[in-house]
């Protein structure tokens, strides 16, 4: 199903991040950041809720290096896999060696996705912290960096609509 983050009627409390919320959210994630000392070497954003706020953030704290890390785990509006699923193509292990590394995300909702990414990176031998615009209560790791705390569905600028379709 192609299910976007919007679409569920039933949900009646939905917590709506604008595109200017988004902005400032990120120049306030990034000022947490460097605020604390960590000089990120690389930022990877757990695709696909973490790409636009890990790019707003290599931005907004001028880290050049980036990539990103393919986990499925949500399959649709409050359904997921049994576990997160690691996705190919796969990271360059080799080059986060010893690096200090930023994890991004867009939400710790039950922040296993987080947990499985923090325990691969670790593994590899860097040195790992996470960022998150929205963490939950129900997360089962607590990100370094979190701008919001919410229990509410989180209805993003890039997942307000429906994907676009063919106009013929």
């Amino acid at each position: 199903m192609n299910a976007y983050h919007a679409d569920s009627s039933e949900l009646v409390d939905k917590e709506i991040l604008t595109w200017q919320g988004f902005g400032d959210a990120s120049r306030e994630l990034a000022q947490q950041v460097v605020d604390s000392g960590f000089e990120p070497e690389i930022v990877i954003a757990v695709a696909r809720g973490g790409m636009l706020p890990g790019g707003a953030l290599t931005y907004a704290m001028g880290t050049k290096l980036t990539d990103a890390i393919n986990v499925e785990f949500y399959t649709d509006v409050h359904e997921t896999l049994p576990d997160p699923v690691l996705l190919a193509p796969m990271l360059d292990t080799d080059s986060i060696k010893g690096k200090r590394v930023l994890v991004v995300d867009d939400v710790a909702d039950s922040g296993r996705t987080l947990a499985l990414v923090i325990e691969l990176l670790q593994g590899f031998g860097a040195e790992v912290r996470s960022v998150v615009l929205y963490a939950k209560p129900t997360t089962v790791v607590q990100p370094d960096y979190v701008w919001a705390h919410t229990d509410q569905w989180i209805v993003f600028p890039w997942s307000a609509e429906p994907p676009v379709t063919a106009q013929r």
